[in-house]
């Protein structure tokens, strides 16, 4: 089953955490509207600051490559991450459509063998590809510099 076949935004109630969570495929939208994650989407997106000289040499290097974000709602380190990585794609004028949002559960799962081969440890995990699909690299968990630090060394690989 493709991800368009399936339920977009859907919610479920996640047995490991005892509470409400978005599972498999969301829109951005959704994302930021699920009550637990918005409380702390909208103050940390924004009170983010790009590096702004990192910002500068990013410009010059991101193309038309996909991202896809795997996260959960209910993770504290999503809550952090998702929303400061938000703000650089927003700031790079990355377009919407190309980035995919896959929520997980508990067990660090998601339905229909959605992110089966990704090799997802920790969460959030943001995954960069090239234009052929091909993985440049990724950012698990939290970043070893900055957001912007690590995409940037990404990107210095891939050119």
């Amino acid at each position: 089953m493709n991800v368009s076949a399936q339920e977009i935004n859907k919610k479920i109630h996640d047995q490991v955490h005892n509470k409400d969570i978005l599972i498999n495929a969301c829109t951005r939208d959704g994302m930021v509207t699920f009550p637990e994650f918005k409380e702390m989407y909208e103050p940390l997106y924004a009170a983010y600051t790009p590096d702004a000289a990192t910002m500068i040499e990013l410009k010059k290097l991101v193309k038309k490559e996909k991202i896809k974000i795997v996260f959960g709602t209910w993770c504290g380190d999503s809550k952090v991450n998702v929303p400061n990585f938000l703000k650089i794609m927003d700031a790079l004028h990355v377009k919407e459509k190309n980035i995919e949002f896959i929520a997980v559960d508990g067990n660090k799962k998601a339905e229909n063998g959605i992110i089966d081969g990704l090799d997802i440890k920790m969460v959030p995990t943001f995954i960069i590809y090239d234009q052929k699909g091909i993985e440049l690299g990724r950012i698990v968990e939290g970043p070893k510099t900055t957001l912007e630090g690590d995409l940037l060394a990404i990107y210095k690989k891939k050119s």
